[in-house]
């Protein structure tokens, strides 16, 4: 995407949220169940319509789905096709975070990167949607962790009055970019925004690898704005090697679900929780959702 067809883009978006009416009360849905069940959009791999696509959702019993963003979905398809199926959009995944990091040693870089997250908000704010997900730093032989921390919580600080213009929040998500590597590091990071418009989006299955999930629930705690969930296996990176880790099926790696679970019912988490794992058809995205089901008895 260039600059050209990022700012057209954005030009028409922003005449649509401008003509959008609010939708918190109604695309917010009150928890009827402890824990709400969603995938990221694009592990669905039916050759459909939005609309058909949202409706092949709802049918197999997810309760929204979270979406790119930039992504080539037309806007008012999204809406038209949420409208009329009822599936949620609970949250945006900022999809330029890795390309144009808010820790690169370039302003400038840093600047595209801050108007892409400022254009997830707002099209988060169209949707409906709560939160946008965020890689905040990656720290590399180029880009020192101290670099990291300061360049990152400085752009975040920029894009906090919009998030709270628009009532969306920033979601810092846990991935291996050699950056908030502990759970007090990552909760210290968060509280010294000050902010409540920023907290974590917490990957269950990215921390096995090198700890323990329910030691990262309780210790980051009210925090904790969504969750990603996958596996891994550490005896599958033992063997075969680290990326390998994640090639097991959810429920059958090394994720300690009932404590997971105990530790999420400690910390009173009540909200959203979304697969992030291969997709595929009809028959692949139920086999997930059951598995959610099954780990996850309050889905």
């Amino acid at each position: 995407m260039n600059r050209r067809t990022f700012l057209a883009g954005a030009g028409r978006m922003s005449l649509a949220l401008a003509a959008a009416p609010a939708f918190p009360a109604l695309y917010r849905p009150a928890p009827r169940k402890r824990i709400l069940k969603a995938l990221k959009f694009g592990m669905v791999d039916e050759p459909l319509s939005v609309l058909e696509k949202f409706k092949l959702l709802r049918e197999i019993g997810y309760d929204g789905a979270e979406l790119d963003s930039p992504s080539d979905l037309d806007p008012a398809e999204v809406v038209a096709a949420r409208d009329a199926t009822g599936l949620v959009i609970p949250g945006l995944v900022d999809s330029v975070h890795w390309r144009k990091t808010l820790s690169d040693p370039d302003p400038a870089v840093r600047d595209e990167g801050r108007a892409a997250l400022e254009h997830a908000l707002r099209q988060a704010r169209l949707f409906g949607a709560t939160t946008v997900l965020l890689v905040p730093a990656v720290v590399s032989q180029e880009v020192s962790y101290a670099d990291a921390y300061t360049r990152s919580q400085a752009e975040i600080r920029k894009v906090l009055p919009l998030a709270r213009e628009l009532g969306v929040k920033i979601a810092l998500e846990n991935v291996w970019n050699q950056f908030l590597l502990s759970p007090l590091e990552m909760a210290r990071y968060i509280d010294e925004f000050e902010s409540p418009w920023i907290g974590a989006h917490f990957d269950i299955g990215n921390i096995v690898n090198f700890g323990w999930p329910e030691h990262w629930i309780r210790t980051l705690g009210p925090r904790i704005l969504k969750l990603d969930v996958k596996e891994f296996s550490r005896k599958k990176r033992d063997d075969e090697g680290l990326w390998e880790g994640f090639g097991v099926e959810i429920g059958e790696g090394d994720c300690d679900w009932p404590a997971v679970n105990a530790a999420l019912a400690d910390i009173g988490y009540v909200g959203w929780a979304a697969a992030e794992v291969s997709g595929g058809n009809a028959s692949r995205l139920r086999d997930i959702a059951a598995r959610m089901d099954r780990v996850l008895p309050t889905v």
